[in-house]
């Protein structure tokens, strides 16, 4: 089947725009953490940036984050920086591998923003202004997850139909 055009293919279109999005978010805030000093001394914004950021939401995880939320910041390093590279020629030239990486990074997702999700709302200090306003970047990236997983599954499982009805019309000519 020739690949279709990437504004033919609606969804597909979001979770491009998601990546084109979501990889300078990561580069200038989530990761600044793990860069070398001389980073941050050779690019003064992106300490600008996460400091917008930490004064504007005061989200503890980028003020003294736990050990747990460490691990989550090397997973966007090591999976979700190369994955959303990849994602964006993906997505643009119709890869049929698309599906079968894009389902475990939102299954990933999914279940470390609802851990974030959970931490914050025991924020005894956050008033109810502050939790929406943290909640106003956190649920609709657990939402857009959530439904990019069950897209994917719902992807591969008519290929899995599509290529098991075929095996079974082989058996039958035999």
């Amino acid at each position: 089947m020739p690949p279709k055009p990437i504004l033919s293919r609606p969804l597909d279109l979001i979770y491009l725009i998601f990546f084109f999005t979501h990889i300078p978010v990561m580069l200038c805030v989530d990761l600044t953490p793990l860069y070398p000093s001389f980073i941050h001394t050779t690019f003064p914004f992106l300490n600008q940036i996460r400091a917008w950021y930490v004064a504007t939401y005061r989200d503890r995880f980028f003020i003294e984050p736990p050990i747990w939320f460490r691990m989550f910041i090397w997973m966007e390093a090591t999976l979700h920086i190369p994955l959303s590279a990849w994602m964006v020629g993906g997505l643009w030239r119709d890869d049929p591998k698309v599906p079968i990486l894009l389902l475990p990074f939102a299954t990933q997702v999914a279940i470390t923003t609802s851990v974030c999700i959970a931490e914050y709302f025991s924020w005894d200090d956050f008033s109810t202004k502050e939790r929406i306003a943290l909640g106003q970047l956190y649920f609709p990236y657990l939402a857009l997850a959530l439904f990019m997983g069950w897209d994917m599954y719902r992807r591969l499982v008519v290929r899995v139909d599509r290529v098991g009805a075929q095996a079974g019309e082989g058996k039958k000519t035999r």
